[in-house]
């Protein structure tokens, strides 16, 4: 099934059209695949991402801290937030820090074992701004 045409394509359809972006990354942290919702929200076009680390959108700041995390998860076949997405900082085209929503998975075949992650992010601006005025009103 997973050789079908028609199922690959649908694959591709469905990473292409979906509102949130996707980005897969292999072991080693390089981008593999980045569909048009992270364009969008990132400021890359696919080709100046794809085969770039993903330092491309990690604030320099924070890049020690990514790599040991990301390392820990490949090592252990899972992330320690499960399925719960976090709020973090990255970085767009222009170098402006910009807040979104993350949700990572570790991507594993079980023939070849880990092969990468996956990353699901939206624009986490209001939340973030929701959370501001949260603690300001306490």
């Amino acid at each position: 099934m997973d050789d079908d045409p028609n199922l690959a394509n649908l694959h591709h359809l469905i990473t292409g059209q979906m509102a949130d972006a996707l980005i897969y990354a292999d072991c080693d942290g390089i981008i593999r695949v980045w569909n048009a919702a992270a364009e969008a929200l990132f400021g890359f076009p696919a080709p100046a991402a794809i085969g770039q680390s993903l330092d491309l959108i990690i604030p320099e700041k924070l890049r020690a801290a990514h790599w040991t995390g990301y390392d820990r998860a490949l090592a252990a076949g899972a992330t320690r937030l499960g399925r719960r997405a976090m709020l973090t900082r990255a970085l767009n085209q222009a170098g402006q820090t910009i807040y979104v929503e993350m949700s990572f998975a570790v991507v594993a075949d079980p023939a070849k074992g880990v092969l990468g992650s996956v990353a699901v992010a939206r624009d986490g601006t209001t939340r973030r701004e929701l959370e501001l005025a949260r603690r300001a009103a306490s």
